[in-house]
C-alpha cells in the first residue's frame, strides 16, 4: 500500500492524491488543476491533461468543490475513468455548478455538450451523509470503506478517512487525507473536529508557517479598510472565489452594517459582480441546515446574512461594464467582491485595471495569493508603489493595498498542530502536502518538537517527496518549457 501525487504534493493547487491498496485497486482524493506557479503552461490547457493510470482507480472522493481540487473532472472522465464520484450531501448540489463553469471556460460553450457532460456527472455523484462509513468495495481480498467528516472549509468540505483492510493477512489501516480544513470561528461553518485515530494522516500545510488574526481583530480590519473607503470615496474591491470566501464575507458585512451606528454604512453598497457567486449564494441559502449554530441563530432573529437590503448582484456583462465605470468615476463609496480569488481571471480584473492607479480605491485581500499569480504580485508590490501586468498590460498600483488574513477559508499553524495532537490516537506518520516548501518545513518542525515533547514517535514527511512519475514528467516538461 503506498501513497501517490498527481498534484498538491509540492504545491497549493492541482490536488489529486492516489492510494493504492494493492496492483489494479486505487482510490483517488480530488482531481483539481493547477494554478499560478504550480501551472506547467499558463496559456495551455495541457497541463490538466490526465496521464496516470484511470482503470484501477475504484472511486474518486472530493474534498470540496473548489477548482483547485476537482477541476481536472473533465479529464479525468475523458481519460476513461468509469467509477463513482463521491461526495458530501451539500458538495453534491455545488458541484455541477462548479463544473459547468469550468467547461464554459476552458472547453466550450455548447450548450448541448454541456448538457450531456453535467449529465454524465450527475450519473456518478454518490452523495455521502457525514459521519457514516460508505463501502467502496468487500470481496475475498479486500474491504475498502470511507466516511466523510466536516473539515469547516467551504459548505459540503470534508476530510476523508480511509479504512483498509487485507483479509488474506488480516492487517488494517487508517488513512486520513485532510482536504483542505477550516479555520475556527469561520463564519456559516462548524470547525473540524479531528478524527479518532489514524495512522497515516495526509495533511495540508497551506498556512503551516502562521497564524491568523482573530476573529475580532479580523472584522475590525475589514471595517477600518471600508470606513477609508467611505472617507475617501472610493471602492473596495474584494477578489474572492465564488464559492466559500464570498457568502462568508457576505455574512461577515451583513454583520457590520446591522450592528453600524455610522449612517454611512446603512447606505453602503455591497457588490456581488459574479454571476457564478449569485448562484452559489442561492444554493448556500438553500443549504441552511449545514449551517453552523451562529448562523441559525442570526435567522432566527430575523437576519438574512446572505440576503440583505444592501447587497446587489450584477449578471449580464453590460451591467458588469457599467458598474466598473459608474465605481471608478463616481467617487461613491462601496464594497466590491468579485472573482476570481487570485486576479488570475475574471471581472475582478477589470476592476483593478480601473482601480489600482487610484489611490481613493483599496484592493482587499482576504485569502491565499498563490505564487505566480497576479494576486501575490499585487499583494506584494503594492504597497511599496510598485505595478502589476493585468491582461497584458502594465497597471501601476496608487491604491491602497490591505490583507486581512484571518479570513482564510484554511487553518493555520496551530489549527494543524490541534488537527493532530487532539487526536485520541495520534498517526505514526503525517504526509505533509497542499503547501509551499517554507511552509512545509515549519509545520515539520512543529510537529516534530510536539512528538518529542510528548515522547510519541512519529515520522513526518513531505509530499514532494512522493510524487508520481506523471507529476515528475510534467514538471521537467515545465523546466524545458
Amino acid at each position: 500500500m503506498n501513497i501517490r501525487h498527481h498534484g498538491g504534493g509540492a504545491g497549493v493547487t492541482g490536488s489529486c492524491h492516489r492510494l493504492q491498496i494493492a496492483p489494479g485497486r486505487a482510490l483517488l482524493v480530488d482531481c483539481g488543476i493547477f494554478q499560478g506557479q504550480d501551472a506547467e503552461h499558463l496559456d495551455s490547457l495541457e497541463q490538466h491533461q490526465v496521464r496516470f493510470p484511470v482503470e484501477d482507480v475504484l472511486a474518486l472522493v472530493v474534498t470540496h468543490v473548489h477548482i483547485d481540487h476537482i477541476g481536472r473532472l473533465p479529464y479525468l472522465l475523458a481519460a476513461g475513468y468509469q467509477g463513482p464520484i463521491l461526495c458530501s450531501v451539500p458538495s453534491a448540489r455545488l458541484l455541477p455548478l462548479v463544473i459547468e463553469d469550468a467547461l464554459k471556460i476552458g472547453f466550450t460553450r455548447d450548450r448541448a455538450l454541456i448538457e450531456r457532460f453535467l449529465a454524465e456527472v450527475q450519473g456518478r455523484l454518490v452523495a455521502l451523509d457525514y459521519q457514516a462509513w460508505h463501502t467502496v468495495l468487500d470481496d475475498e481480498r479486500h474491504r475498502l470503506r470511507v466516511k466523510l467528516q466536516r473539515a469547516g472549509h467551504i459548505l459540503g468540505s470534508a476530510y476523508v478517512e480511509v479504512d483498509t483492510q487485507d483479509k488474506a493477512s488480516g492487517q488494517r489501516r487508517r488513512t486520513v487525507f485532510s482536504g483542505d480544513l477550516g479555520a475556527p470561528y469561520a463564519p456559516l461553518l462548524p470547525a473540524p473536529r479531528p478524527p479518532y485515530c489514524a495512522d497515516v494522516l495526509v495533511l495540508e500545510s497551506t498556512y503551516g508557517d502562521r497564524q491568523h488574526e482573530d476573529r475580532r481583530h479580523r472584522r475590525e480590519r475589514l471595517k477600518a479598510a471600508i470606513d477609508r473607503a467611505l472617507e475617501n470615496g472610493g471602492t473596495v474591491v474584494i477578489p474572492a472565489f465564488s464559492v466559500g470566501r464570498t457568502q462568508e464575507l457576505l455574512y461577515e458585512l451583513e454583520g457590520l452594517i446591522h450592528h453600524g451606528r455610522d449612517e454611512r454604512w446603512r447606505e453602503l453598497e455591497i457588490v456581488v459582480d459574479s454571476p457564478l457567486a449569485a448562484r452559489f449564494t442561492a444554493v448556500y441559502r438553500e443549504l441552511k441546515p449545514w449551517w453552523d449554530a451562529e448562523a441559525h441563530q442570526t435567522l432566527r432573529r430575523g437576519r438574512h446574512p446572505l440576503s440583505f437590503e444592501n447587497l446587489y448582484t450584477v449578471d449580464g456583462h453590460e451591467a458588469h461594464e457599467r458598474t466598473v465605470a459608474y465605481l471608478a468615476e463616481s467617487g461613491r463609496p462601496a464594497v466590491v467582491i468579485a472573482a476570481s480569488g487570485m486576479v488570475s481571471g475574471g471581472r475582478v480584473v477589470n476592476y483593478l485595471k480601473r482601480m489600482l492607479s487610484d489611490p481613493r480605491h483599496c484592493a482587499l485581500f482576504t485569502g491565499y495569493q498563490a505564487a505566480g499569480t497576479p494576486g501575490r504580485d499585487i499583494q506584494r508590490h503594492g504597497p511599496s508603489g510598485g505595478w502589476v501586468m493585468l491582461d497584458g498590460q502594465r497597471i501601476d498600483i496608487r491604491a491602497r493595498i490591505e490583507t486581512v488574513n484571518g479570513y482564510s477559508a484554511h487553518a493555520d499553524q496551530l489549527d494543524l498542530l490541534n488537527f493532530v495532537r487532539r487526536m485520541r490516537h495520534p498517526p505514526r506518520e503525517v504526509r505533509l502536502v497542499h503547501g509551499d516548501p517554507h511552509a512545509q518545513a515549519a509545520l515539520k518542525a512543529k510537529l516534530l518538537e510536539w512528538a518529542e515533547g510528548a515522547g510519541r514517535s512519529l515520522e513526518v514527511t513531505l509530499g514532494g517527496d512522493f510524487l508520481a512519475e506523471d507529476t515528475i514528467r510534467s514538471r521537467a516538461d515545465r523546466a524545458r518549457a
